[in-house]
């Protein structure tokens, strides 16, 4: 990541987001008997042969088993509308376990506009540990609201911060789809009048980054 003249305290402000570890696991199947010697088996070695395969009905495969390529996943033209500036092909932060998450960055500093966009995927046993994940992470982040059609679930909020008298205003949207989160994080300052850009302008950002990353996620299924 170049280096920025920015404040202190913005530049601290303005990390990548860290995404969490998952683990995943491999669906398992069971032998099933031929009809004609379950029909002549007694009912004691029957039941030894259902336990034998029971492990096939409670395992569910996972929709999604890897992460997709981040910055490959949100389109040229969008990286220069809402990343003026910025070198379209981004840059992948190292992640201990790059199958299960992760992310992309994009920052650039236009006269003295200034925009930071970060996609990240994060890939989890189950759905179930996914919803729960996605819980988490929005009860934290309060005062934001739904965003439909987008996923299973996705939520945004958007915050400004001041330091130092200069605004930076931050969307996060995060989206679950099956058994992964995509968290999508976009913010910006504008360094001469030290104003932000609306709120509008970073939730409708962020938003159309979360749909372009969660369709790639869809369109990499498999």
């Amino acid at each position: 990541m170049r280096s920025l003249p920015l404040p202190l305290a913005l530049t601290a402000r303005l990390s990548p987001v860290v995404v969490l570890a998952a683990a995943g696991w491999a669906l398992s199947s069971g032998p099933l008997a031929a009809p004609q010697a379950a029909e002549h088996k007694p009912a004691e070695e029957k039941t030894e042969t259902q336990s034998a395969s029971a492990p096939s009905t409670s395992t569910v495969s996972k929709t999604y088993s890897a992460a997709p390529a981040p910055c490959e996943s949100i389109a040229k033209k969008t990286i220069e509308s809402l990343v003026p500036g910025a070198k379209t092909a981004g840059k992948e932060i190292p992640s201990t376990d790059s199958e299960l998450r992760r992310t992309c960055s994009w920052n650039a500093l236009k006269g003295y506009d200034y925009r930071w966009l970060d996609v990240s995927y994060e890939v989890m046993e189950s759905d179930e540990a996914a919803q729960k994940s996605y819980e988490e992470h929005t009860g934290k982040k309060s005062g934001g609201g739904a965003v439909p059609g987008l996923g299973d679930s996705a939520y945004s909020v958007v915050n400004l911060v001041t330091e130092d008298k200069q605004e930076t205003r931050e969307g996060v949207v995060i989206a679950r789809a099956s058994n992964a989160l995509v968290t999508i994080t976009y913010n910006g300052s504008d360094f001469e009048s030290k104003k932000a850009p609306s709120t509008d302008t970073i939730n409708k950002g962020a938003i159309k980054a979360a749909k372009e990353a969660v369709a790639a996620l869809e369109s990499d299924k498999g």
